[in-house]
């Protein structure tokens, strides 16, 4: 096989990229400077060789422990559950969550054969074991998909026995958005998630 055929083949095994995307990626690659080729080789090196899992959440780190686990401020009584590392960015970006996190490392989905023991649902309950009861809430930032809220429901489950707040992230209609393009899934939602003004 030609470097650039096993070029196409490991770009095409990236997720979201298909044949045709792998195949411009890596003529993109090839016809541009060769610098630029390297500079990406000696970040994926970089990758490979520091980055790992922070021992206590999960989320990915190049530290012993990642950002949010190491810093001192942050508020040590709340954990939010998500299901990819690459979503505590998104909720960190909006500015305002000041608690902690725990990545599952996917969601239940028995057809693809992922069921409790594939997720990191043990180490949220040692994490709560060793807490020793200095945990109030765990929020529940699964996603809204089918799998999503079958995860969320089985964590309820689990977190039952502990003297923990358990909630969901609120559901709703986007703002910014028109009512009339709206499916009714999400009206429905906003409906039954409804607050005093």
């Amino acid at each position: 096989m030609s470097p650039i055929e096993n070029l196409i083949r490991e770009l095409g095994k990236l997720p979201g990229v298909g044949a045709k995307t792998a195949l411009r990626l890596a003529y993109h690659l090839v016809k541009g400077p060769k610098e630029n080729v390297r500079r990406l080789a000696r970040a994926l090196d970089r990758v490979a060789d520091r980055v790992h899992a922070c021992p206590e959440c999960g989320n990915y780190c190049d530290a012993e422990l990642c950002s949010v686990c190491g810093d001192p401020s942050r508020d040590r009584k709340v954990i939010c559950v998500v299901e990819e590392a690459y979503e505590v960015g998104a909720i960190e970006r909006a500015g305002r969550y000041g608690g902690l996190f725990h990545v599952l490392g996917g969601r239940l989905s028995p057809l693809d054969g992922i069921g409790p023991d594939e997720l990191a649902i043990a180490g949220l309950v040692r994490r709560l074991d060793g807490a020793g009861g200095r945990v109030r809430e765990v929020i529940l930032a699964t996603n809204a998909s089918v799998e999503g809220e079958a995860t969320a429901v089985y964590l309820e489950g689990v977190l039952r026995p502990y003297p923990v707040r358990v909630t969901r992230l609120a559901r709703g209609i986007p703002v910014g958005s028109d009512l009339e393009y709206i499916d009714g899934t999400t009206i429905a939602e906003a409906l039954a998630g409804r607050r005093e003004m």
